[in-house]
């Protein structure tokens, strides 16, 4: 089956409707034509009309399935009518209810030979139920039917009742149930067998739609199906989250669908979200109206109180699958569903945006769903565009184009695509150039739903990120604007408008950044100065240039690398608000007396070596980014800057003229020194032993040799990289650094030896020490390590068990290393890496969490049958890598 991640909103999705099923079902009432029916009941009124046929019609309509029952007494004439004949032939299942009386109406027998003609003709499904009569007195009547037959052939022609009679025949030799044989004549039990038979028949009619043109979602689903496990006493909540657009609606119904079978009791309520803004009053009231009704029929609920006293009453004897679409807040959750609220083996699936949704309600599996590859992404564009799996060879690389635009994202896909189904060139290339610069509108209305619902903090973050394509540094500036970071991200996250990476770095998808974007130009389409923030660099730069600056502007970038530009001091007089500011290779000239009150973050990169401007003292900055720039330690404009004294974050990244850093006692609350690729670096100011606010220090590949031992004042240091420095020994102050998280050694091919004591290193995580190509030895290592990364030329390594949370170890040109040793058993990944005199392993088989093994240019351990046998029988498949190497993996 195809499938698609598309948001059901595309398809028109209803979630005003009294029924939780209309318009979402392949057989729901938004698809009737007259009276189409799903069931036609057929029965004899004074035989069941108040008794069982009314106790079935009840539970039948109580489960969502349309029927129509014919009170056939009331019937006048001859002749099945049109209204009559089209409620049987558009029903998709007949149940004849043949009774004692049955065969006495005339009625019932015209609409048994309707019902079979459609069996025949239409393949309609006839369950016909023998209601205290045998199956073989309807074959063979005898006594009150055989007199009822009898009287027909009085008044009635003789070709007419012979159809009734072989109409009787035929349906009693039909698969159907016979009251008094079930459950000993109890006709709660036979209702219930009837109305799963009929579920079960109907399944595809009540199946969600999912739309045909879908791409990539049947490894989603078997992901999670593999996740559930089918012996959990209890009630599976399942979690699917994802950005606005992505295809989480589309997933769970794919998902529901599958399970669907396997329930008697479903529910699904759709876009939860909408229908608790449309109305905020009734809207949980509505929502649980709609829940309970799903499984026992119309109700009314008073107050939110009342509605959770119902659903648990109605769920707590029913294995139920219930789909919760769109939730956006986990306040309204708790008035909906609890796993407590319903019977052991029921599963409820939840849509959201916000994965604290999904926390909150405590989901034993979430999902998060992901953008679509470039080649599902192209494939899903040409099924909408052109109707096939591939571009026409003369739209090929325009298709390229219009696809890369969308970032991987269904919904964009799938409208861009079917709008220029069909079109001519010129419009494809006109919409091209737009989606380089704006989302598609109705992308962006579905996008624009989650910014709502952000607060002002929050969105000012996302602004930011999406304007200015801010990463980790930028926590130091929103905490400073009172933007309270670290709750905005986790916001931001769980929102899934951002993604955080290894080490705190920020992104963001191309679809949401548009959108950012697109929300700072409708600040003022006309006017640049009148909006908050400025990335275009003409715009920028026209603002400057013609000293149009306003108190509306809050960011500023400059991005084009302007060398031998000057920007003098009164362009920025009317920028009273300005808090970001970024130039590359330009100088400021003048006066800034009294300028810039606000700013935090200044980016010069590439600034000159001459410093020109006049009392230049932005005292409130706290980001300072000089990468790649001219100035040395004598640079003219470390006095004046040095009144920033709330500076957090310096960023003198490959300023190769430094040799020795700048005094940077003024700085004391300086978190982060990036001294990396100043290449011509050799030197520390003694001044770096008061910066005990330090958190990153990084000085990779410069030609500092040694370090201070007053390294050890630097208690908060949690990120320490000398990476590809000559540093020959290190100082045994390095062992106090107990913050200390992250240590990059590697490259430092003049080091032979590490401080004993680094054991006492508590917090260190992970440790690279690769290609120290004259390290012999190590001492004992810190215990709390998950990652190491190792280059060694001893003949042994220390023990490694004790690294008791270790999950990745990489040996790297270990030249001499004959045999690894006992390792921890939370190990997953083992590479191994021109270790040319490994010969074997000393626990593998203790290791029982090791997923992937890799030997590379590791010519013992790779020509040797014995390792090969042994992974093997450790239940490890076997196969090679594009270096011509081993890969074990289970």
């Amino acid at each position: 089956m195809k499938r698609t991640h598309s948001e059901a909103s595309i398809y028109e999705v209803s979630s005003s409707s009294t029924s939780p099923h209309v318009g979402d079902y392949k057989g729901g009432t938004k698809g009737l034509k007259g009276n189409e029916y799903d069931v036609f009941l057929s029965f004899r009124g004074e035989d069941t009309r108040k008794g069982f046929t009314d106790y079935l019609y009840t539970s039948l309509d109580e489960k969502g399935i349309r029927v129509f029952r014919d009170d056939n007494e009331l019937r006048v004439g001859e002749k099945i009518g049109p209204e009559l004949l089209c409620s049987i032939t558009q029903s998709t299942i007949s149940i004849p209810i043949i009774s004692e009386n049955y065969v006495s109406s005339k009625w019932c027998l015209r609409e048994l030979v309707q019902l079979l003609e459609c069996k025949r003709s239409k393949e309609q499904i006839v369950l016909p139920i023998f209601y205290k009569v045998e199956p073989s007195q309807v074959r063979h009547p005898t006594g009150r039917l055989r007199e009822a037959i009898d009287a027909h052939k009085k008044n009635m022609e003789e070709t007419v009742v012979k159809e009734w009679e072989e109409a009787l025949k035929e349906v009693s030799s039909l698969k159907g149930w016979e009251s008094e044989k079930i459950d000993n004549g109890h006709e709660g039990a036979l209702v219930k067998i009837v109305v799963t038979k009929v579920l079960s028949k109907l399944k595809g009619t009540f199946q969600l739609i999912v739309p045909q043109q879908l791409v990539g979602i049947d490894d989603c689903i078997e992901h999670i199906m593999s996740s559930i496990d089918a012996k959990f006493n209890g009630t599976w909540i399942i979690g699917i989250y994802g950005m606005g657009g992505i295809g989480k609606t589309t997933l769970a119904k794919a998902l529901y669908n599958q399970f669907f079978g396997q329930f008697d009791h479903h529910s699904f309520v759709a876009d939860c979200r909408e229908a608790y803004q449309r109305d905020q009053r009734e809207g949980i009231k509505s929502l649980q109206k709609q829940l309970i009704s799903s499984v026992g029929g119309p109700c009314d609920v008073s107050n939110v109180d009342e509605g959770i006293r119902l659903i648990k009453s109605r769920f707590a004897h029913k294995k139920a699958l219930i789909f919760l679409d769109d939730i956006d807040n986990s306040a309204h959750l708790k008035y909906l569903v609890d796993r407590n609220w319903c019977k052991v083996g029921s599963i409820i699936i939840i849509t959201t945006r916000n994965k604290d949704v999904l926390d909150q309600a405590s989901a034993n599996h979430t999902y998060q769903l992901n953008e679509l590859s470039f080649d599902q992404s192209l494939i899903l564009f040409s099924r909408h565009a052109f109707q096939k799996d591939y571009p026409p060879s003369d739209y090929e690389d325009i298709s390229h184009d219009v696809v890369s635009t969308t970032g991987g994202l269904p919904l964009a896909i799938e409208v861009i695509g079917s709008f220029l189904c069909r079109k001519r060139e010129d419009v494809w290339k006109g919409t091209l150039k737009k989606l380089k610069k704006v989302p598609h509108e109705k992308v962006q209305e579905k996008l624009k739903i989650s910014y709502g619902a952000l607060g002002y903090r929050e969105q000012q973050i996302f602004l930011d990120i999406a304007c200015l394509s801010l990463e980790q540094y930028a926590t130091y500036m929103w905490d400073d604007c009172d933007f309270y970071p670290g709750m905005g991200i986790e916001v931001l996250s769980l929102m899934s408008l951002i993604k955080i990476h290894k080490f705190g770095s920020l992104s963001m998808h191309d679809q949401l950044k548009n959108l950012g974007r697109e929300i700072v130009y409708l600040e003022n389409p006309r006017e640049p100065q009148e909006r908050s923030r400025l990335w275009i660099y003409e715009e920028a730069l026209d603002v400057l240039d013609n000293c149009k600056g306003t108190g509306k502007i809050e960011a500023l970038s400059l991005g084009k690398y302007d060398e031998g530009r000057t920007y003098a001091a009164k362009k920025f007089k009317n920028m009273t608000k300005l808090r970001f500011l970024q130039v590359d290779g330009a100088n400021f000239t003048g006066d800034f007396q009294s300028l810039l009150p606000e700013l935090r973050w200044l980016q010069w990169n590439r600034c000159p070596s001459d410093f020109v401007a006049v009392n230049f003292h932005p005292k409130k900055l706290v980001v300072l980014d000089l990468s790649d720039s001219a100035i040395s330690e004598h640079w003219e404009g470390w006095d004046p800057l040095k009144k920033a004294t709330e500076l957090k974050v310096l960023n003198l990244h490959g300023c190769l003229s430094l040799k020795r850093t700048p005094d940077l006692s003024t700085f004391t609350r300086l978190e982060v020194l990036n001294l990396a690729s100043c290449s011509n670096l050799k030197e520390l100011h003694p001044s770096i032993e008061i910066l005990a606010s330090l958190v990153e220090l990084k000085l990779s590949y410069s030609k500092i040799t040694k370090l201070p031992e007053s390294i050890g004042n630097l208690q908060n240091l949690r990120i320490l990289d000398i990476n590809g420095t000559g540093i020959t020994e290190l100082p045994d102050a390095i062992g106090t650094l107990t913050k200390l998280q992250q240590w990059d050694v590697s490259g430092c091919d003049n080091l032979e030896g590490l401080p004993s004591n680094i054991c006492k290193l508590i917090s260190l995580e992970e440790l690279s020490l690769l290609y120290c190509e004259k390290l012999q030895e190590l001492p004992e290592l810190p215990c709390g390590l998950t990652v190491l990364y190792i280059t060694c030329q001893g003949q042994s390594l220390p023990n490694l068990s004790q690294l008791t949370r270790l999950n990745r170890l990489h040996l790297n040109r270990c030249r001499r290393l004959e045999c690894v040793p006992e390792l921890p058993i939370e190990l997953l990944v083992l590479s191994i890496y021109r270790c040319g005199e490994l010969k074997a392993f000393t626990n593998l088989s203790d290791l029982k969490k090791l997923r992937h093994v890799s030997i590379s240019k590791s010519s013992s351990l790779e020509g040797s049958p014995d390792v090969s046998m042994q992974m093997r029988e450790l239940g490890f498949k076997e196969s090679e890598d594009i270096f011509g190497g081993l890969i074990f993996e289970r």
